[in-house]
């Protein structure tokens, strides 16, 4: 089955979300073979004066910075030999928590960061803190974070993400990227996102993520944007050859997670027709992106659903889940 005949199979539901729920979309296949199919639809801006989405439109990625960024940047360092991923983070940020020394945070390894296994929460408010980007960065290191259970936590990536500017010397901002991914994208050819109270505008080529922006615009939890046909560029790429350093990301480390991805499994946003070897990761602004090992199809759904507001239902997740379904089912 060809891209075109995938993304056909997939197309109505989209289309169906963008006239009701959700103000537009880019979706696309690829194969390993490098066979594509790409279409957008709708608007990428609504208010204050609309705009129509194009196949070129600048997504805010939000989490998927985790798993396009953050990850193969650590699991690269990795194999460089600058760091092993069972270290502990403070090989490479000694003043973590610097003020006592059997704190549980000085124990954290970047593994465990990578895939979600601490004790770190969800996510904090912590540009309300200021917006210093030094300061915030420092009182993120030295805050004496509640004890919890594992869960899924934008804390473990900023961590790894003042970990690469330590080992690397360049900030988040600065790093280099392959085409189809920036944190600085063009406002004009962005996806707005939301009508910000805390900002005062509807966001547009700023990073929707409130924390992420008061570390400066790029954070390792947030703050890329993508293309979709940069987002297919990367996944085409992982099905054709996983460099040797990048192989953690299809290895389970937990019946859910593997290093930086989640791993298909019950009830997930991928739907259930793709293979076990299958990972994929989601963005809060309405993104994601998922890659079928076995079956050598790529697929992401970008959208553009908290403009101009969060607070309300899009109805995404089963969107995410009907789309895989529909690709996947139009690939075997």
């Amino acid at each position: 089955m060809t891209a075109a005949h995938m993304l056909a199979a997939a197309i109505d539901p989209v289309a169906r979300a963008v006239v009701n729920q959700i103000p537009g979309a880019a979706l696309g296949v690829v194969t390993t073979a490098g066979d594509r199919a790409v279409v957008a639809l709708g608007q990428a801006q609504r208010e204050p004066h609309p705009a129509p989405m194009q196949r070129g439109t600048w997504f805010d990625l939000a989490s998927l910075t985790k798993v396009l960024f953050t990850t193969p940047t650590i699991l690269r360092l990795a194999a460089r030999g600058r760091i092993a991923l069972d270290d502990r983070l403070t090989v490479a940020i000694p003043d973590l928590r610097q003020y006592n020394p059997e704190a549980m945070e000085r124990r954290l390894t970047f593994r465990q960061c990578l895939s979600h296994q601490t004790h770190l929460p969800a996510v904090e408010p912590l540009y309300t803190y200021g917006q210093d980007p030094s300061t915030l960065r420092a009182f993120i290191l030295q805050r004496v974070w509640q004890e919890g259970p594992p869960v899924y936590s934008d804390i473990n990536f900023m961590l790894l993400g003042i970990a690469i500017e330590r080992l690397t010397g360049c900030p988040l901002g600065e790093q280099p990227l392959p085409s189809g991914l920036t944190f600085r994208p063009d406002p004009a050819e962005t996806a707005a996102t939301e009508r910000c109270t805390w900002r005062g505008r509807v966001m547009r080529g700023e990073v929707h993520d409130e924390n992420a922006f008061a570390l400066g615009g790029a954070a390792g939890h947030a703050g890329l944007f993508g293309t979709i046909d940069g987002l297919l560029d990367v996944a085409q790429g992982l099905l054709r050859d996983v460099e040797p350093g990048l192989a953690g990301i299809r290895m389970r480390q937990t019946a859910t997670r593997t290093l930086g991805w989640e791993a298909r499994h019950e009830g997930w946003s991928g739907g259930d027709a793709c293979s076990d070897e299958t990972i994929g990761h989601t963005g809060f602004t309405g993104t994601g992106l998922w890659i079928d090992f076995r079956r050598g199809v790529a697929w992401s759904l970008l959208t553009n659903r908290v403009h101009p507001t969060r607070h309300r239902d899009t109805g995404i997740g089963e969107l995410r889940r009907r789309v895989g379904d529909l690709i996947v089912g139009g690939a075997t």
